[in-house]
């Protein structure tokens, strides 16, 4: 008899919003309706129910040893770097006999990239992939959670360069709904400073929740205040289909314990916009004139190892 799959188990943040625990309770029982071949149970780090704890308590009844689990979160903060890992070690000391393995936050994938990229042109009228020059005059502010961790709010930086990268945007902004600047006003601030004419509000948040619901709200103000400038409001990602996918990505990867680097993003990888040549190219060991790799070897760091 062949052993089952690891179970997922899957981590989410917590929110006091009831429309927005429930978007996170739907997209699990989606995500187990969609694999009936695997145990699939959510709970939450705070906030809301059910607790992390009580997903697993669900799964160990169920016969469940083995389960790999996956953070809902964009970016690793504080909750996927310590809450979720700390909480699952204490899962392990109440149920002896259990192992798991530990999965990465879902980042700035370019299937996540390409539903807001959706939601910018939904933003923007018709839904309809707009052509490059209405896109040409359209500054975007992404609006990321905020924590008190550089690398997290690092991450969103990294969400929006990639988001401008080949897409034709006149510019993608960052700013942050809580726990660092620039906030949402300031954000706009600094895109009417850099010369933009339109602007789309993007908030990067998987569902619905107080948070979102915050951004929306500052951005109405924000523009009641500046009617000169054409100011709109993009909805969250939502329960796509590329969500749903990207988290049997971050599962599959747990499981065989291939947890990379960010070769999510990679050019050599992944089809960027307007990059698309790259993919698959050999990476050659660059010389660099700075080194005498003539005695040291060191001339051989170039070479990026990228299975394809």
């Amino acid at each position: 008899m062949t052993t089952p799959p690891p179970a997922l188990l899957i981590a989410g943040h917590g929110t006091r919003d009831d429309a927005g625990a429930e978007a996170f309770r739907n997209f699990v029982r989606e995500l187990g309706r969609r694999h009936p071949e695997l145990p699939v149970a959510g709970g939450f780090i705070e906030l809301s129910p059910p607790p992390l704890g009580d997903a697993v308590a669900e799964l160990v009844e169920r016969g469940v040893r083995r389960f790999a689990a996956v953070p809902l979160m964009l970016v690793s903060a504080g909750h996927a770097k310590g809450d979720i890992p700390a909480a699952l070690s204490r899962e392990k000391e109440r149920h002896p006999g259990i192992s798991y393995t530990y999965g990465r936050p879902l980042g700035p994938h370019p299937s996540l990239l390409s539903v807001l990229e959706r939601r910018l042109d939904e933003a923007l009228g018709g839904g309809t992939a707009r052509t490059p020059a209405d896109r040409a005059d359209v500054t975007v502010l992404l609006v990321g959670r905020g924590s008190t961790d550089p690398d997290a709010n690092a991450e969103v930086h990294k969400a929006a360069r990639l988001l401008w990268e080949g897409r034709g945007y006149a510019g993608v902004e960052t700013a942050f709904v809580s726990l660092a600047a620039p906030d949402v006003p300031s954000g706009l601030d600094r895109c009417v400073r850099l010369g933009a004419k339109r602007i789309v509000v993007l908030p990067y948040f998987l569902f619905t929740g107080i948070l979102p619901d915050r951004v929306r709200q500052q951005t109405e103000g924000w523009a009641a205040a500046h009617p000169e400038v054409e100011v709109r409001s993009a909805d969250v990602i939502g329960p796509e289909p590329e969500l749903l996918d990207l988290v049997m990505e971050r599962y599959e990867e747990a499981v065989r314990g291939d947890l990379r680097m960010n070769c999510d993003s990679c050019v050599y990888r992944i089809a960027l916009p307007g990059f698309e040549d790259k993919v698959g190219l050999p990476q050659q060991p660059h010389f660099h004139p700075d080194d005498d790799g003539h005695h040291h070897g060191h001339h051989h760091h170039g070479g990026h190892a990228h299975a394809h």
